[in-house]
């Protein structure tokens, strides 16, 4: 019987990322979970799922969206880098995942426009969900530049072969980027030149704190899919910028808060495989290795896209936590036993949303309520 790695070649092949070697294109992308206690600590089953991850056969495993600011986060489930105190906690979930042979990679993010402990902030005073955030003045923006850097330092000192930095979902990067909500006319405002200053500092900083030996990557949103947002043609020449400014890879998404239930984006995301065209556009633009996700569903579709050379790595996310079993079947020929992540179900969304950790309706009743009996635990 032919196995994953003859049916699949480009899928289970190495690719170097940074100073890294991945052992094949499978990547889990990072997917908020809630998993945290409600002060951003560790629980039992927050490394349970990680350790599980790690063991799952994928290249590496990006950790969800870690708070770089004490006030600034979306929920009080995060997980959070913003003080030396975190940095066991940290090297617990790396552990848990590099356990399982995977490389462990941080993603580290301000929340901005969706900031909702502390209120929103962001470039300029323009409205989401009925609240007015923020406008940074230019010395708070220094001091969120070197909030950045010293998260990014101590990932590096908890054992993580990676870090991440989140420009996507319409938060604080991504917010500078887009002309919708960045209409500062200072230095970080105005031209995409001056929109992109401020991302550019914190890719800087973060660098010179983890040194050059130490891969950063980059969530890159490529398209708000809103009236006046970014969109192409800008984002080849901020994929540009980012590979000058030294970023290992670019993983790609498109839409923010105020986009996804849009029923046009709805639909949207409903398909498989969504967002490869967006991510063979920016692949085209640069040499280094570029991610996409979106529903791929099964091993089949993520060879096509490798082969078609539409992107370099393959992020899974929610695919993978409906079935952690997903790389391994793949692996033995068994992709007809994959559990799907179904079009139109929400029940992770609505979880995350009330402020409860994840559960998927494609798992087991069993698995269902043993989780979340974990999680009450």
């Amino acid at each position: 019987m032919a196995t994953g790695q003859d049916r699949y070649p480009k899928l289970f092949s190495p690719i170097q990322v940074g100073n890294r070697e991945l052992a094949n294109r499978l990547i889990m992308a990072p997917l908020y979970t809630g998993y945290a206690t409600m002060d951003g600590r560790l629980s039992p089953y927050l490394v349970e799922h990680y350790k599980c991850m790690g063991a799952s056969g994928l290249a590496m495993v990006v950790v969800e969206s870690v708070a770089v600011t004490a006030a600034d986060m979306g929920s009080l489930r995060t997980i959070r880098a913003h003080d030396d105190e975190h940095v066991e906690d940290l090297a617990q979930i790396a552990k848990a995942v590099k356990e399982g042979g995977a490389l462990a990679c941080c993603q580290l993010n301000h929340p901005g426009r969706f900031a909702l402990l502390s209120g929103p902030v962001g470039p300029s005073p323009v409205e989401v969900s009925g609240m007015v955030p923020r406008e940074l003045p230019e010395e708070e923006i220094q001091e969120l530049v070197q909030a950045y850097a010293a998260s990014a330092r101590r990932v590096k000192e908890a054992g993580f072969d990676m870090v991440e930095l989140h420009g996507g979902t319409g938060y604080l990067l991504a917010s500078f980027v887009s002309p919708r909500t960045n209409q500062r006319t200072d230095a970080y405002g105005g031209s995409l030149e001056g929109r992109l200053r401020f991302p550019l500092e914190v890719l800087a900083a973060t660098q010179e704190a983890v040194g050059k030996d130490f891969p950063v990557g980059y969530r890159f949103l490529v398209n708000e899919w809103l009236p006046g947002g970014f969109e192409p043609p800008e984002d080849q020449p901020v994929a540009q910028a980012l590979e000058k400014g030294g970023v290992a890879y670019l993983s790609i998404m498109g839409g923010t808060y105020e986009s996804f239930f849009l029923p046009e984006v709805i639909e949207r995301v409903s398909q498989d495989g969504h967002m490869s065209d967006q991510a063979a556009r920016v692949k085209q633009a640069v040499s280094i290795p570029v991610m996409t996700a979106g529903r791929i569903t099964g091993p089949g579709l993520a060879e096509n896209i490798l082969a078609e050379h539409q992107a370099d790595l393959i992020g899974l996310a929610r695919m993978v936590l409906a079935d952690p079993d997903w790389v391994r079947k793949a692996q033995e020929g068994k992709e007809g036993e994959i559990l799907e992540c179904r079009v139109g179900c929400d029940v992770c969304v609505t979880q995350v949303m009330s402020g409860q950790g994840v559960v998927c309706a494609a798992w087991p009743k069993e698995r269902r309520s043993e989780v979340k009996e974990k999680l009450e635990a």
